[in-house]
C-alpha cells in the first residue's frame, strides 16, 4: 500500500491509526498507518515511542527514518520541528525553513558511503511543498515566517555565547533538521520543514531560564494547527512533481 504522504514528527506531535513497522537497510522502524480525511498518510516518530523515553536528537536514526518513509511509497515529507527563535520571533509562531546551517559532529549524514555522490543543496526545501505550506498556514489566519534554520548537535540546550555566534548564520535554532533534509534529496522525495517557535533561544530573553516542559507543552498546543496545515497542504500535493526534486541524483555521481 502506496502512502500520499509521510509526515515526520517531533516533539509534541502524533497521528493514531495502525501501527506497523517498516524493514529498512538500517534497521527497523515503527509507524503508524493513517488517514487524515482521505489521505493516506505513515506517520513516523522521531524520537520513539515514548516507552523507553525520549530519543535524543543525536542519536535518532535519521537514515532509517528517511528510507522508511520512501519503501512506503511516499514520494513527499513533512517534517514538524520544535525550533528557538534567535529573531524575536512571538512563541507559537510558523518558521518555514529556506536554507539551513548545521553544526552537527557525530551524525551519518549520507546513503551513499562507498562512493562520491554530491547532490545540489541550492533549494534545500522542496519550493512546491513549502509553498503549499505557507498558503495553508495563511487560510487558517497565521502568520508564516520564512528563513535560515540552524541544527545544532545537542541534546544540551545552546549557550547565549553559542546563541550570539549562531545569529550571525540563521534566525531559528533547533536539534532535528539535519540530515533528514539531505537524506531527503539523496532519497529524491520532496521534503519540507514545518516548525513551530516553542521558545526564545538561550539569553534572548534576558536572564530567564529556558524550561523544557514549556516548550514541550507550547507544541502541544499548536498539535490542531499543524494537522490542519499538513492537511491543506497535503490536499494541494499534484501526482506530478514539477519542482525536480525526484531528479535529485541525476549528474549527482563523480
Amino acid at each position: 500500500m502506496n502512502f500520499d504522504l509521510a509526515v515526520i514528527g517531533g516533539v509534541g506531535y502524533a497521528l493514531e491509526g495502525l501501527a506497523d513497522e517498516v524493514e529498512t537497510p538500517y534497521g527497523k522502524v515503527p509507524i503508524v498507518r493513517s488517514r487524515m480525511r482521505g489521505l493516506k498518510i505513515v506517520f513516523i516518530s522521531r524520537h520513539g515511542d515514548g516507552r523507553d523515553g525520549h530519543l535524543p536528537p543525536h542519536k535518532v536514526n535519521y537514515r532509517a527514518i528517511v528510507s522508511a518513509a520512501r519503501i512506503s511509497g511516499a514520494s513527499t515529507i513533512i517534517s514538524t520541528n520544535t525550533v528557538g527563535s534567535m529573531a524575536g520571533h512571538p512563541l507559537g509562531s510558523i518558521f518555514l525553513p529556506s536554507d539551513f546551517v548545521e553544526f552537527t559532529k557525530c551524525r551519518p549524514n549520507t546513503f551513499f558511503e562507498d562512493k562520491a555522490i554530491h547532490v545540489d543543496m541550492s533549494r534545500p526545501y522542496c519550493p512546491r511543498l513549502r509553498a503549499s505550506l505557507a498558503e495553508a498556514a495563511r487560510s487558517l489566519g497565521r502568520a508564516v515566517v520564512e528563513g535560515v534554520y540552524v541544527c545544532a548537535e545537542g541534546p544540551h540546550l545552546e549557550s547565549p555565547a553559542q546563541i550570539r555566534m549562531m545569529r550571525q548564520f540563521g534566525d531559528v535554532v533547533g536539534m532535528t533538521g539535519y540530515p533528514e533534509v539531505v537524506l531527503a534529496r539523496e532519497a529524491a522525495l520532496c521534503y519540507a520543514s514545518l516548525c513551530i517557535v516553542t521558545n526564545p533561544a538561550a539569553g534572548m530573553a534576558g536572564e530567564s531560564d529556558l524550561v523544557i516542559s514549556e516548550i514541550a507543552d507550547i507544541m502541544k498546543k499548536s498539535q490542531e494547527t499543524v494537522g490542519e496545515i499538513i492537511y491543506l497542504a497535503a490536499q494541494k500535493i499534484p501526482e506530478q512533481r514539477p519542482c525536480g526534486c525526484q531528479d535529485a541524483l541525476e549528474n549527482a555521481a563523480l
